[in-house]
């Protein structure tokens, strides 16, 4: 994507002006634009899946990077066996 140079000097003032990053300003700018054509309302986003959320990924200190930390260990282990 090519930002044109008034609009990246538009951003970055925001940028300066509130303390947000780049990323969150071009978000929040763009989503605004298009919510006010939209009436307002945010579009509803579907779950692709309709199982819950796995519960051991819920409590505290769980996460998928962790998971696969932990796969990335199980698979050496595997590749230094005898």
């Amino acid at each position: 994507m090519t930002i044109d140079a008034d609009t990246e000097f538009l951003i970055r003032e925001e940028v300066k002006r509130t303390g947000l990053s780049f990323k969150e300003v071009l978000n929040q700018s763009i989503r605004r634009a298009l919510l006010q054509g939209s009436g307002g309302t945010r579009p509803r986003v579907k779950p692709i899946f309709k199982a819950d959320f796995p519960a051991e990924f819920t409590k505290e200190g769980q996460s998928f990077n962790r998971l696969g930390d932990e796969w990335d260990d199980e698979e050496t282990l595997r590749e230094l066996a005898p």
